[in-house]
């Protein structure tokens, strides 16, 4: 008999369509994402019922299912799960401010099994208004010094194997940190662990470049496009340890907190001036 696995929430989940509570059984022991972390993930933030760039969202996730040759079932569209995402938030009442993973995987099989069946499951939380401001108290990162990031087709993906990152995290409890940089096979900046990673020098934007192996975040994007329209001057390149050491300010982007300011790297400490004018424009308006 096949083992099952259970979500410890008790907010409802849907999955592939069909409601049910979050704490019943959901997945077979022999599902791909489990065994092989088979799949993609989206992480995004619903305000006032609707899914903040949802479009970025779901071209990303199209994108990486094509990348990953998943076979689409022609009803899986953007629109179909959009309006099951925010369906659910508005069940488990967080339409108003909530957190939703979206969750694409595989199915059920071996590696060597044929069929790419497409299977989602959704989630969704309530998030406070606090997260929706810039961090009064600066963030304290570091370097995770054990994983390397390799840069090849997949790197960019948010992917159900998200290994480095876990290990990243837990590196970054157990020395009290609030973040961690992961590093690339080069030994360049790639990401943290759940962040985009953006340095200020004399006025210039600085973003490790895709090609570093970073995860191609949708505020990443967002913040790109809308701060190169407005005339700042970005810098996509490698991003050394050096050069975070040396940054005037040092700013961390996701789709759920917008921008979370850090305030020290290592020994470094940075001021917000810019990052708070970024936030305040670009940021402040959307959240």
């Amino acid at each position: 008999m096949a083992f099952l696995f259970y979500f410890e929430h008790m907010n409802q989940i849907c999955i592939n369509s069909k409601i049910i509570p979050g704490d019943e059984p959901a997945l077979l022991a022999a599902n791909r994402g489990f065994r092989y972390g088979d799949g993609l993930f989206e992480t995004m933030k619903v305000m006032n019922g609707d899914i903040v760039l949802a479009s970025y969202h779901f071209e990303r996730l199209f994108a990486g299912l094509s990348l990953l040759k998943f076979e689409i079932p022609r009803l899986i569209t953007p629109e179909k799960l959009k309006q099951e995402v925010l369906s659910l938030c508005k069940r488990n009442e967080c339409e108003k401010s909530g957190r939703v993973r979206l969750t694409v995987f595989r199915g059920n099989g071996g590696l060597y099994d044929e069929g790419n069946s497409l299977q989602y499951i959704i989630e969704c939380w309530p998030v406070t208004e606090t997260i929706n401001r810039l961090n009064e108290n600066g963030l304290i990162i570091d370097i995770f010094p054990v994983a390397r990031k390799s840069c090849d087709i997949f790197c960019n993906l948010k992917s159900a194997n998200f290994l480095p990152y876990v290990m990243a995290a837990l590196y970054a409890r157990e020395n009290r940190l609030n973040d961690c940089l992961v590093l690339n096979t080069p030994g360049n900046i790639a990401d943290a662990t759940i962040a985009n990673v953006f340095i200020i020098k004399e006025g210039v934007i600085i973003t490790p470049a895709l090609s570093e192996g970073c995860v191609k975040g949708v505020m990443r994007k967002y913040l790109l496009e809308k701060m190169r329209d407005a005339g700042y001057r970005i810098h996509e390149t490698s991003v050394s340890a050096e050069a975070i050491e040396n940054a005037d300010e040092v700013f961390l982007t996701n789709a759920i907190n917008g921008i979370r300011w850090v305030k020290q790297f290592q020994d470094k400490t940075f001021t917000n001036i810019q990052t708070l004018e970024i936030y305040n424009r670009f940021i402040k308006t959307i959240l």
